[in-house]
This record gives structure tokens, C-alpha cells and sequence, in this order.
């Protein structure tokens, strides 16, 4: 297809109320200017046909609500402000347009076309492999622009030439500042999770590499949450935008169960090794890097094949974790948020918040690990008597209505809710990542080894509860 952006309107969307809305959201924008109407074929879109056979390749048959009703307008040249759950297929809404209006393009070498922004490392990686095969499809090239990989590697990249680069903002605003790329040939221009790029403390970042895209070029923000420091984003850089929205609680009541269990202060360790020696992955968040490596040490002790994921270990590490827990390796992946966005598992059905989050927008980020794509799955939440009231308080204001039950361990009721057993207590070993080291690589940054296809990137930054001064550098 290959049509140059349509041309940006002056007029931008007034106030607008949406019902039952998470707390703290801001009311989204009218749209002005009727939007297509949704398809319900990819067939119906007229995209480029290699990249139809490639969707048949992939096994993506029919398009998904978000996909359905953003695509027509986004592939007519409309911005786009899509809020969907974690999961519910904003990847291919946003990636599928970007790569069939630049299809048949060439890039000159540091001068990409289109542009994704997101927020983590792992998000990046995972952004990068949905979109590989499309891009192969129409002869597009990819380049992931991170944190934690050599800069050298990357700059090659950037200079052999890319149509499109998917980067944290952090990374590719010292690219610029070297210049070793330039924005003012990006036509295309996505925010993927802009709530957390704004929540990290990246804004300033943000905004000075948007101000540097080139000026009537097309704009789509997708999310799963909206708060109101996404409000700056919406009203200076987008115009006119198709709106779809589908709230997070509401896409979630069909496919995932919320639970919250009542456990006792002295019983919780022991709870939590039941449920982790279930059978099937799970992941399991906590607070702290020190407490995901207690955890996970002590599970290994108990005979269940855990790992440990955060923002302590090298990035070549934390590829490696991923990778393990994702072939079955490793059946329990032990982390701080780092693994709340951007990591997609096939057949994950149960995310544990050891440690309840402070926001409900990271509930629902952790729970959206699990029933993803439309499949179904669990998010159960250990809470402590003292936790009680909090917690209640960010179940309401993350719109959930929990199933509230108290537990024990080795009792029937936590199995049927779990899968929860009773582990082997035969200690096992895994084969640990951290023997890798990342090679000093000229121009700066750490090296890494070999990534899984889609080459250079990975890795979020960082634990929970780190300054945003900290979590920008991590990035």
C-alpha cells in the first residue's frame, strides 16, 4: 500500500464521560470525524496480500474487537486511541496498519519510517517478535532500540538502514542525541502502554522525541489503562482520534477469574509452595528483587522448578529466564513488576500476587499475563489480615469483584482454586543464566548473547518501587 499519511485536522476532540471507568481515568475524547465501521474479516481491509497469507501462516484467523474496529481507520490514515485489556490484541491493531501503509517503502540508513515507543525492555523484545513474520511478509526491516544491548550493535542497525524501529524511550533519545538517528522522516508514530511510560517517569523523554517526529504523520496510543498523565499525551499529539475503548474489568469478567485468598501471616510461605507446586506454570509476583530471590531459593528447595526474574539480573539473563520458562524448563517464573508488561506465555492460566500491588493499574497488568488472546485463567491474591482493606480498596478502584475465600495450606479448597499440591521436597537445580556475562561492547553499553528471533532487545528495568530517575536508566 504505501500511501503517504493522511493530513493531520487542527480540531481535536472535546470532554467526553465513559461509565464505570477504573479510578483516576481521564474522560476520553469525542471523535470528530465519523470512524469506518468495524470489519469482520482481515480480508475486508485491503491490506497488502502478503501479509494475509502471512496472518493464515501465523494461525490468526479472525480479528479481534480492537483489532476489528481500529484497523479500517488506521490503515485510512486516522490516529488512534485504543484502550484494551492486556492480551486483547493491540500488537497486530497497531502493527498490522504500520507495516501495510509503509509496505513496498525503503528507508535511507538512520532515517526510519515508522516508529513504536514503549515503556520496557520485554516489551520491546515481545512487540519485535509479534511483528517479525509481517514485516519478513512485506520485506520490512526491524530494528529493537533498548537498554541493557550494545549501543554499537544497535547504531549498525539504525546506519545499514530499518523502516521501522521499536525502542524504550530512553535508549533511542541518546541514539538522537548522537546521531545516529533522525525522527523527522517518521510518518508512523505508535505509543504502546503509555500509562507505564508515564508512570516510570519517562515523559520528558517522550515528549522531546514526539516533538522531533515529523509534523502530520500519523499518531495511535494503545493501553490498557488511561490515567490522567496519559492526558498530555492525548490532547497535544493527537488529532481527531478514532476512540475504542473496552474496559479492562468488563473484557475480563468472560475469560478470567479474580480471587483472593485470606491466608494467615505464618501460613502464607507454606500456601505459596502449594501453589507453586502445582502442575502447569504460574507466575508469582512480589514486592522486592530480595524477595523474589528468597522465594525462588526456597522453592528450588522444595522441589519445584522455580526462577527468579527482575531488575537485577543482566539483561542476557533475564532472556534466558524467559526463554526457559517459556519452553517449560522452569514451571514457576518468581518476579518483581518487570514481568507485568510485555511477556506473553501461551497456556498461562494462574498469576499469584504474593504481594498485592499499591496500584490497581499493576493488577491488572499482572493478571493480564494470564488469559491472553481470548483463552481463560486465574489471578489470585494472597492477603494477610493487615492487607484486608487495602487490598478491597484496589479491587474497587480496578473495577474487580473479587471471589473472597480463606485458606489454608494442604486444604481441598485451596487445590480447587490453585491446583495447589503438596511439593516433593527433593531439591532440584536449574541450569542458571547467571554464568552468562554481558561482553563490554565498543560505543558503550553491555553486551549480550544471542537473542530469540528478532535480534537486538528485551528486558524491563528495574523493581518495584525504585525513583523514576532510577527505572529511565534501567530502560
Amino acid at each position: 500500500m504505501g500511501r503517504p499519511p493522511a493530513p493531520r485536522r487542527s480540531s481535536r476532540g472535546g470532554g467526553g464521560s465513559r461509565p464505570s471507568a477504573p479510578q483516576g481515568e481521564f474522560a476520553l475524547p469525542k471523535t470528530i470525524t465519523p470512524a469506518l465501521p468495524a470489519v469482520e474479516a482481515f480480508a475486508d481491509l485491503g491490506m497488502p496480500t502478503p501479509l494475509l497469507t502471512a496472518l493464515g501462516q501465523q494461525g490468526v484467523t479472525d480479528p479481534f474487537p480492537i483489532q476489528a474496529a481500529t484497523l479500517p481507520n488506521s490503515l485510512a490514515g486516522r490516529d488512534v486511541l485504543g484502550r484494551g485489556r492486556t492480551g486483547s490484541g493491540k500488537t497486530l491493531a497497531f502493527g498490522l496498519a504500520t507495516l501495510a501503509r509503509i509496505s513496498g517503502r525503503r528507508a535511507e540508513p538512520g532515517q526510519p519510517l515508522a516508529l513504536v515507543l514503549v515503556p520496557t525492555r520485554e516489551l520491546a523484545q515481545q512487540v519485535t517478535d509479534a511483528l517479525t513474520p509481517y514485516a519478513r511478509a512485506v520485506r520490512l526491516r526491524l530494528a529493537t532500540v533498548v537498554g541493557g544491548m550494545s549501543i554499537g550493535r544497535q547504531t549498525s542497525a539504525l546506519r545499514a538502514g530499518v523502516e521501522v524501529v521499536v525502542a524504550t524511550p530512553g535508549r533511542l533519545k541518546d541514539l538522537v542525541d548522537r546521531g545516529d538517528c533522525r525522527l523527522d522522516t517518521v510518518e508512523i508514530t505508535v505509543l504502546d502502554e503509555a500509562d507505564q511510560m508515564t508512570d516510570m517517569g519517562f515523559m520528558p523523554q517522550v515528549t522531546a522525541l514526539l516533538d522531533q517526529v515529523r509534523p502530520g504523520g500519523q499518531r495511535m496510543l494503545f493501553s490498557a489503562t488511561l490515567d490522567r498523565n496519559v492526558d498530555l499525551l492525548v490532547r497535544r499529539y493527537l488529532s481527531d482520534p478514532v476512540v475504542h475503548s473496552v474496559d479492562p474489568s468488563a473484557s475480563a469478567v468472560t475469560t478470567m477469574e479474580h480471587h483472593v485468598l485470606h491466608v494467615h501471616d505464618t501460613d502464607k510461605y507454606r500456601t505459596t509452595t502449594e501453589i507453586a507446586a502445582r502442575d502447569g506454570r504460574v507466575i508469582m509476583f512480589l514486592d522486592t528483587k530480595h524477595a523474589v530471590d528468597k522465594l525462588t531459593k526456597h522453592l528450588l528447595g522444595n522441589g519445584v522448578r522455580a526462577a527468579a526474574l527482575h531488575g537485577g539480573r543482566s539483561q542476557p539473563q533475564r532472556t534466558r529466564t524467559l526463554a526457559q520458562f517459556k519452553d517449560g524448563h522452569v514451571t514457576v517464573l518468581v518476579a518483581t513488576n518487570v514481568a507485568a508488561r510485555g511477556i506473553h506465555v501461551d497456556n498461562l492460566d494462574l498469576v499469584v500476587n504474593v504481594d498485592p500491588p499499591s496500584d490497581h493499574k499493576d493488577y491488572l497488568h499482572r493478571g493480564g499475563r494470564t488469559a491472553r488472546a481470548g483463552e481463560s485463567g486465574s489471578v489470585v491474591t494472597l492477603v494477610t489480615p493487615g492487607q484486608r482493606r487495602a487490598v478491597s480498596r484496589l479491587m474497587e478502584s480496578a473495577g474487580i469483584i473479587p471471589t473472597i475465600t480463606a485458606v489454608r495450606s494442604g486444604e481441598e479448597e485451596l487445590s480447587r482454586i490453585t491446583g495447589a499440591q503438596a511439593p516433593s521436597g527433593v531439591p532440584v537445580v536449574i541450569s542458571s543464566p547467571a554464568a552468562e556475562r554481558p561482553r563490554r561492547a565498543p560505543g558503550g553499553g553491555s553486551g549480550s548473547s544471542r537473542g530469540r528471533r528478532g535480534g537486538r532487545g528485551g528486558g524491563a528495568g528495574g523493581g518495584q518501587g525504585r525513583p523514576a530517575a532510577a527505572k529511565r536508566r534501567a530502560a
